[in-house]
């Protein structure tokens, strides 16, 4: 992996205060674990930056390394990973994923 794969991936989490790695986009996911985080967000309302690793091979392999998690969908909070699909599902269902965002100051845009 080089440095410069995980030195992009390290600002892009940075950059924006939600951010995704997922297969596919949010208009057009490509698999269902994507799809259910994409709807959990959008649900919520929470505006997010999104990366498709599907059409980065370097990218694909190069977040399950920074993370040291190896699936994707992946969620990041300003600068914080989150979790996969289980997880914020799980976040979602109790409330602590609202929590975790009015905690971190995103706010939601509906």
């Amino acid at each position: 992996m080089s440095q410069s794969v995980q030195d992009r991936i390290d600002h892009d989490v940075k950059a924006d205060d939600v951010v995704l790695f997922m297969k596919g986009t949010p208009t057009f996911p490509q698999c269902g674990f994507s799809s259910a985080v994409v709807q959990v967000l959008s649900h919520m309302a929470v505006p997010f930056k999104a990366y498709d690793v599907l059409s980065d091979a370097e990218l694909r392999d190069g977040i399950k390394v920074y993370s040291d998690w190896p699936t994707i969908p992946q969620l990041y909070v300003k600068g914080e990973f989150i979790g996969g699909c289980d997880i914020v599902r799980e976040m979602f269902s109790s409330g602590e994923l609202a929590t975790l965002f009015e905690e971190k100051g995103v706010t939601q845009t509906a």
